[in-house]
């Protein structure tokens, strides 16, 4: 595991972890069947606009579906290559303090929240052994640990967490 998570003196590591590959890529994959369905609309739109544009001399009317076929491409597939790509520097860490996430594809970007802040925690299962933790904070959504293998490990520590808090 990378270490690139700075702990504060005296901070302890309680658990890391990284999230399922396959899990983590395909997590939108109802962007991509949308955009399966845009692609097609987007490529007869421009096969059309060839058409149109040879038939009127106006070649603004090839040009003006472009966009949307970039669109298109990006919703059906580019995006999962961004995530697989992302996939390398995605780590999660629970301290004795703090929840730690670190993500992003060029700019690696380290967001943190201290243990004492949590709230209550859910899990999205996903499979026998795979699930999708979701930290919540004064109500609201705070932290998504995404495709966890084994998330009972993860949810293990922050239930002792919230029990201590709570006087339990």
């Amino acid at each position: 595991m990378n270490r690139a998570f700075v702990l504060t003196p005296g901070e302890q590591l309680q658990w890391e972890g990284r999230p399922a590959p396959r899990c983590y890529t395909f997590r939108h994959w109802r962007h991509s069947v949308f955009g399966l369905v845009f692609l097609v609309i987007a490529t007869g739109w421009q096969a059309l606009g060839f058409q149109m544009a040879g038939d009127y001399a106006a070649l603004w009317l090839a040009w003006l579906p472009v966009p949307f076929l970039l669109i298109g491409l990006y919703l059906s597939f580019g995006h999962l290559l961004q995530a697989r790509l992302e996939w390398n520097n995605v780590q999660y860490a629970i301290t004795d303090r703090r929840l730690l996430m670190m993500r992003g594809l060029f700019k690696q970007k380290i967001i943190s929240m201290n243990l004492a802040e949590v709230t209550y925690f859910r899990v999205d299962r996903q499979g026998q052994e795979l699930g999708t933790l979701r930290v919540y904070q004064a109500g609201e959504q705070q932290m998504v640990f995404h495709c966890l293998e084994y998330p009972h490990q993860a949810t293990r520590l922050l239930e002792t967490v919230l029990k201590q808090k709570n006087g339990g």
